[in-house]
């Protein structure tokens, strides 16, 4: 019955509904006393916060996730991580592929706005794909892991680190397990770790639909317009990014100078990949310089790719609004990518969720400003937009935020992974079709 009346419901409701649920579920198990490591369990404004992070893939945490849960704790985590990553429709699906149960044509929609994609055909054999490509990535990122991690620490513990560290990753939710709020700093030039997890994290933020099409390119000999374009403008944002950061930090003493040659080109690449929504880091966020601070705001707000377990305004968006601007100053009508024209709904959609992005990440911070006084506004900026476009990077504010600023974080958290379109479309009246059009007018405009 339940079931039946959840699924009367619109897609966008449906995915608030599913993701709050998974939320609130967490909450109430990082709130019992097995969880902690001290026996009294979260609070439960922390448990609410933490379960956010985890189930919107973002990693901003109130306390360190290694030293206060206890294996159950990060188990629950880690689920959620997963869960949030993939999306709780892709699980519901699995379900029903063990219980030999047919999928409807009302959750082969839902799983289509869930997984962003442009049409409902063939949601379903994607899905299984998504399982499939999820699983053996991150088994091989575990072993990969694992192995270097067992140079460190008793087998057992490695092997642990390794599939928590994988899936952590590959999910962009950047949760780690070191202690004391170190993050990976510890292996900041270590080419192993460095490179399993860039990969990960890679792979996790092109989207699962370019993921399937690089799959099936042998036998199609076919990249599709959107592949091209994540493709394109992820490779220049992570080696711009790259570049900038190695500029920048390079004589910084406290990032990237103690380093070899190698341990900078490793730390140039590691902090210009995760801004794409992963969120661990190598090098200490606190101590990079404004400007390299300031580009990493950027690369968050653009986050990764649609369709795939990063948030952001996603790299697309980014794209058509920069082909937007080139055409109207060169004085053309269209938008054009790879010879094909961009449709004036998709600029207009492009356009409507950078602008909610926006006017959400002011709000947050203006209110941040109000609760957390004497804070640095780029902290409190930075914060902001981390938790939108759920990356999980801090300058250490995390831990020190008010209740009512882990409120706003967490509903940041929440918005940013379900998308400020979707959660708009879920909240507001039925829209109704319009029978009628207005006279044009005209403005003047710059």
């Amino acid at each position: 019955m339940r079931r039946k009346m959840l699924f009367k419901l619109e897609p966008p409701k449906v995915l608030v509904f599913g993701f709050g649920t998974i939320i609130l579920l967490g909450s109430l198990l990082l709130s019992l006393p097995s969880a902690t490591t001290d026996g009294k369990g979260l609070s439960w404004l922390d448990a609410l916060f933490t379960a956010t992070s985890a189930t919107c893939v973002t990693g901003l945490v109130v306390v360190d996730t290694g030293d206060t849960f206890t294996q159950f704790g990060e188990m629950v985590i880690l689920s959620m991580i997963q869960i949030g990553g993939l999306g709780f429709m892709s699980f519901a699906t699995l379900l029903a592929f063990i219980l030999g149960k047919r999928i409807s044509l009302k959750e082969r929609l839902i799983i289509q706005e869930s997984l962003n994609n442009a049409t409902v055909e063939g949601v379903v054999r994607l899905v299984k794909r998504i399982l499939i490509f999820t699983a053996v990535i991150e088994i091989a990122g575990a072993i990969l892991l694992s192995l270097r991690f067992a140079q460190d620490m008793a087998a057992g513990k490695a092997i642990y680190f390794g599939f928590f560290h994988a899936i952590s990753n590959f999910n962009n939710a950047g949760f780690d397990l070191m202690g004391e709020f170190h993050g990976l700093t510890a292996y900041a030039d270590d080419p192993v770790i460095n490179i399993t997890l860039i990969s990960l994290i890679s792979l996790g933020g092109i989207g699962f639909i370019v993921m399937n099409e690089l799959f099936e390119y042998k036998s199609t000999k076919r990249i599709s317009l959107h592949s091209k374009m994540v493709l394109s403008v992820s490779s220049v944002l992570v080696l711009g990014g790259a570049l900038l950061i190695f500029i920048l930090e390079y004589n910084n003493p406290n990032t990237l100078k103690p380093l070899t040659m190698a341990g900078k080109i490793l730390g140039s690449f590691y902090q210009s990949v995760t801004p794409r929504t992963a969120g661990s880091n190598t090098l200490n966020i606190g101590d990079l310089t404004q400007t390299t601070l300031f580009l990493i705001i950027f690369l968050m707000f653009i986050g990764a790719s649609p369709g795939s377990t990063g948030g952001g305004i996603k790299t697309t968006t980014f794209a058509i609004l920069m082909g937007a601007v080139k055409a109207q100053i060169r004085g053309r009508e269209d938008v054009t990518f790879f010879g094909r024209r961009m449709d004036y709904s998709i600029i207009y959609k492009s356009l409507t969720v950078t602008l909610m992005a926006l006017f959400l990440i002011i709000f947050v911070t203006m209110v941040l400003t109000i609760t957390e006084p004497g804070k640095d506004f780029l902290m409190l900026f930075f914060e902001t937009v981390s938790a939108f476009a759920t990356v999980g990077l801090s300058m250490g504010l995390t831990p020190e935020l008010s209740p009512l600023g882990k409120i706003l974080i967490t509903f940041t958290m929440f918005a940013g992974r379900i998308g400020p379109m979707t959660l708009a479309f879920a909240v507001a009246k039925k829209r109704k079709e319009d029978h009628y059009r207005y006279p044009a007018g005209k403005v003047m405009i710059g």
